[in-house]
């Protein structure tokens, strides 16, 4: 079987103006194309290939402010939904930006999903690129909470589990949450800027079928639960 991966960050529900979020998605964009060479250009994500090709668009914050504008990217309490892909067939990377909800209930996420295989899949998945990605993204969105995981792990840990309460193969905690305590070997803890802490569990990919991953993921939920850095993200109705 092989695990998915994904790599999102996600904020209380925070209505900015338009040019706010083009110019925090034309700074994530622009990060990514540093990061791998599939990441350098994007499409507006449509309902088949052939009608996307046809939506390239060169990701500043002009730009993105026009797309933004567009009826079929918002709701009308003003919330901002907006996908785009690279253009890859086989290296299909994309990225979903929700935000703007002026609802406390609601959780604002930029998520970035990359290939499941192939060359640019091995490129990306690995720590240090996911650390790169995950980087851009707080820069970009300055979120409460972030996570790069696999989809099965992500599935198997939050369940019950609210945005903000679970522990990825990296995850990312505002500073705003407190102070990072000590954490087992082989877990990294790097600061992202001013911003915050990305805790890495392993340098290698880290997989639901091995078992002591698993193990050093929920010991470090434990850790970091006791410190009181595991908060959901919005008060649950």
């Amino acid at each position: 079987m092989t695990e998915t991966y994904y790599s999102g960050v996600y904020w209380p529900g925070r209505p900015e103006p338009l040019d706010a979020y083009s110019r925090r998605a034309a700074l994530l964009f622009r990060s990514l194309s540093s990061v791998d060479p599939s990441l350098a250009r994007w499409f507006e994500q449509a309902a088949s290939r052939d009608a996307a090709i046809n939506g390239a668009f060169v990701p500043v914050a002009e730009t993105l402010l026009g797309l933004f504008t567009k009826k079929k990217y918002r709701l009308a309490d003003g919330e901002l939904f907006f996908a785009a892909w690279n253009g890859e067939s086989n290296a299909s990377s994309v990225v979903n930006i929700s935000c703007g909800s002026p609802s406390p209930e609601t959780v604002d996420l930029c998520v970035l999903t990359p290939p499941a295989k192939g060359d640019a899949a091995e490129r990306l998945l690995s720590a240090a690129v996911l650390t790169q990605v995950m980087s851009a993204m707080v820069l970009a969105w300055d979120p409460d909470w972030g996570v790069f995981t696999s989809d099965n792990h992500r599935d198997d840990v939050s369940e019950f589990a609210d945005t903000g309460t679970f522990v990825g193969w990296g995850t990312y905690l505002s500073r705003n949450r407190g102070k990072v305590p000590p954490l087992p070997s082989p877990v990294r803890i790097e600061p992202v800027a001013d911003k915050g802490t990305l805790i890495i569990l392993t340098p290698e990919r880290f997989t639901v079928s091995n078992p002591e991953h698993v193990a050093l993921a929920e010991r470090v939920r434990e850790l970091l639960d006791q410190a009181g850095l595991l908060k959901p993200l919005h008060a649950q109705p």
